[in-house]
């Protein structure tokens, strides 16, 4: 077994997936068309997908948020990111939603939230796949809009829709204004994450931790500028989701092959890592990609592979049974997997 092979097979999971940057170049092209959404101009529309930055990243990010307008876009948007999940080996993903963006170009929440969750049926159906949505804040809007946010959602809570997120572009927009919002969503019994120490510094991540009360981070790579806040966060056993393709295209830390590299500081530092794509499509990633990355970049050996997917199953906000019987049969799969004998190339 080659190690495309067993990145392919081995169960994991995708916790760090933005449902707007899952649409594929050819869908998004369709859409914009579809709906009248010009264009920059281009030769191919994957030249569109081409980036070096996250602000223009998220330039396009919004045209492709905003060429999704019907309730059929969004189940086709939705159904295809699944798919792109389950190719990848994927068995369960929790996906961010961003609302506003659509919500500010005149579309209803349950427009948005019926195809959403038929695609979400649908894909289970299909491929088996089982998923959960987190509605998460536009951090650069107002903080009166953050509340019209959590009141927008909460009414369409339910088993498929399980807690908040924060995103889009933090180092302006720190974590510590959002408390109150926060706070309310917790009373609701909403789950927490946020997008912290990415753009912004490790206080970014105490703030979340700390003020926010979230269960986890994401990205979080400048926690390693505050050695304090590693071991507390080692200690208390925080997961961070990681996207390394994500590091290298819309971050500054470009070689994954860097000793220095935060993904390789936090793992040699015990921190508990999820591996995830961010954006797939607009990242030219998948989720079996970007183990394989790490394993070619890293030198990381099968073993830690399968640590890293069991990881991903141990930060899933799963009722404690079905964490349960899916560890004791993803453990079962895992070790069939490494049990294989490993393809040896010539001249290794």
């Amino acid at each position: 077994m080659d190690l495309e092979q067993f990145v392919r097979a081995l169960p994991k999971a995708e916790l760090h997936l933005h449902l707007a940057g899952a649409v594929k170049a050819q869908t998004f092209l369709k859409l914009a068309r579809k709906n009248n959404v010009p264009l920059p101009a281009f030769q191919d529309i994957e030249d569109l997908y081409r980036y070096d930055n996250l602000v223009d990243f998220l330039q396009i990010y919004d045209l492709v948020a905003r060429s999704v307008v019907d309730a059929d876009d969004f189940h086709l948007i939705t159904y295809e990111a699944l798919e792109h999940v389950a190719n990848a080996g994927g068995r369960y993903v929790e996906f961010f939603f961003s609302p506003q963006v659509h919500q500010d170009a005149g579309i209803s929440y349950e427009t948005m939230f019926s195809g959403i969750i038929e695609a979400m049926d649908d894909a289970e159906k299909d491929f088996g796949l089982v998923s959960r949505l987190i509605p998460a804040i536009n951090r650069e809007l107002s903080l009166d809009r953050s509340f019209e946010f959590v009141d927008l959602v909460l009414p369409f809570r339910s088993e498929k829709v399980i807690g908040i997120g924060l995103d889009y572009d933090e180092e302006p927009f720190p974590p510590a204004p959002f408390k109150p919002v926060y706070d309310k969503a917790r009373k609701a019994g909403m789950r927490l994450t946020a997008h912290a120490g990415e753009g912004g510094p490790a206080a970014n991540v105490r703030d979340a931790l700390d003020l926010l009360h979230v269960e986890r981070i994401d990205h979080g790579y400048r926690v390693m500028e505050d050695p304090k806040l590693v071991a507390r966060c080692v200690a208390e056993d925080i997961a961070f989701t990681v996207c390394p393709s994500s590091t290298v295209i819309l971050t500054h830390w470009r070689d994954l092959t860097d000793v220095d590299h935060p993904i390789r500081t936090m793992l040699d530092a015990g921190l508990k890592l999820v591996v995830d794509t961010d954006d797939p499509p607009m990242l030219q990633t998948d989720l079996a990609k970007e183990y394989r990355l790490l394993a070619e970049t890293m030198s990381l050996d099968r073993g830690t592979l399968a640590r890293l997917a069991l990881n991903s199953l141990d930060a899933a906000w799963l009722d404690d049974s079905t964490r349960r019987d899916w560890r004791a049969e993803w453990s079962k799969e895992i070790d069939r997997l490494l049990a294989e004998p490993e393809e040896v190339h010539a001249g290794n």
